[in-house]
């Protein structure tokens, strides 16, 4: 009977100091470590946008050319017998500097016989009016009506004072002619072309050269129509930057002077002048500015108050994405009044302490949850507020 108890209580027993067994084990072994939640929310680097005052500036393209060009012709006919060495393409002269110079002789000769007669003309007059005189003092002792102008000889003296005249003129157009032997730059200039040698004979109003007016430089360029919008309302007296880059780079100063008043037929622009004083550093230590350089010319437009400077990267269809003070992404209309290079001028549409959106997430939508590079998470500390902490056996205590 014992035996038969023995062997029923025998398994019983077995499985009990198993299962003991089992609990025992698993309570000295080592406790599983708390699984943290995955994070799921996308990362991004966001940046506060604040307004600022932007002052546009209008940029243009031209060709630098000559205030005037002169062609320059002979005032007198004769042989030329010499000329100027700066007197040759390329070579630059001076205001009152003189190019070449006819034989003068004839016209010397010329004068000599102008004051001759000029010298007569004033004789005859002298004469006249000493008989006038006479004939005048003689008529106090006639009867009024033997006294006539002929008798005074006033119509002599009118004919002596108008040989005096016509002598006079003889003489100022042979000085002229004179001075006209010696053919003097009308301005600072740079000579383009010399058509005359020495020993050549030369006609009245011939061909003898042409020179450019280096005092001042003249740039027209066009004004685009996104431009036009923002020039200011006193264009007239501007200061303007004229430039140009490469090899031979410079910066000269130059000032607004005129608009042309019209607007291009085929391009639909308006034509802006822009003028440099002595483009060609006469006795100046500033950079040589050539005729015929393509230069750029900036000059400041309006300025725009209370607008957001935004790089064109960050800007699609008109529209940026914000970080809401949720953390929620959330996307803006925006208003483009002005493409400068990389960057976009935005007027409506932003304020103030936005959080712009520098690195979007692959597939973004309005109000999804993200993370803030470099900012405390919000929803993190949260969640660590709302934690109770066990106390420990030494606080039981």
């Amino acid at each position: 009977m014992n035996k038969k108890w023995i062997k029923i209580a025998a398994p019983i027993l077995a499985f009990i100091f198993g299962i003991v067994g089992m609990n025992v084990i698993g309570a000295s072994g080592p406790e599983e470590e708390e699984k943290k939640p995955v994070e799921t929310r996308p990362t991004v680097k966001v940046e506060k946008v604040s307004s600022l005052t932007h002052q546009v500036v209008i940029t243009g393209h031209g060709e630098v050319r000559p205030l005037e060009s002169t062609i320059l012709s002979a005032q007198v006919s004769g042989e030329v017998v010499s000329w100027n060495p700066n007197f040759v393409a390329g070579g630059l002269v001076k205001r009152g500097d003189v190019l070449f110079n006819v034989n003068p002789d004839n016209y010397q000769a010329a004068v000599l016989q102008a004051e001759a007669a000029l010298t007569s003309a004033q004789s005859s007059l002298i004469q006249e009016r000493g008989l006038a005189d006479v004939a005048e003092r003689e008529a106090k002792t006639l009867p009024n009506s033997r006294v006539t102008d002929l008798y005074l000889r006033k119509p002599q003296l009118l004919s002596a004072q108008a040989a005096v005249k016509s002598a006079q003129a003889r003489l100022k157009l042979a000085q002229r002619d004179l001075s006209y032997c010696e053919v003097r730059a009308p301005y600072d200039a740079l000579v383009i072309a010399r058509d005359i040698g020495k020993g050549q004979n030369v006609n009245q109003g011939a061909r003898v050269g042409e020179i450019n007016n280096i005092e001042t430089a003249e740039i027209i360029f066009p004004i685009a129509g996104f431009d036009s919008a923002f020039l200011p309302n006193q264009l007239l007296g501007l200061e303007a930057d004229v430039s140009k880059d490469g090899r031979y780079a410079f910066n000269r100063p130059g000032k607004i002077v005129r608009d042309l008043g019209v607007v291009d037929s085929d391009t639909r622009m308006t034509n802006i002048v822009v003028q440099v004083e002595n483009p060609y550093s006469i006795d100046s230590s500033l950079p040589k500015m050539q005729f015929g350089n393509y230069v750029t010319v900036r000059f400041n437009g309006q300025s725009l108050n209370n607008v957001f400077k935004l790089s064109q990267d960050l800007v699609t269809n008109n529209s940026v994405w914000v970080a809401t003070d949720e953390n929620k992404l959330d996307i803006r209309r925006i208003e483009v009044i002005r493409e400068e290079a990389d960057y976009f001028i935005v007027g409506n549409g932003l304020k103030n302490g936005d959080n712009l959106i520098l690195t979007l997430p692959e597939y973004p939508q309005k109000d999804m949850d993200v993370l803030i590079a470099g900012q405390k998470d919000i929803k993190a500390k949260d969640k660590s507020d709302d934690v109770s902490v066990e106390p420990t056996s030494s606080e039981k205590e």
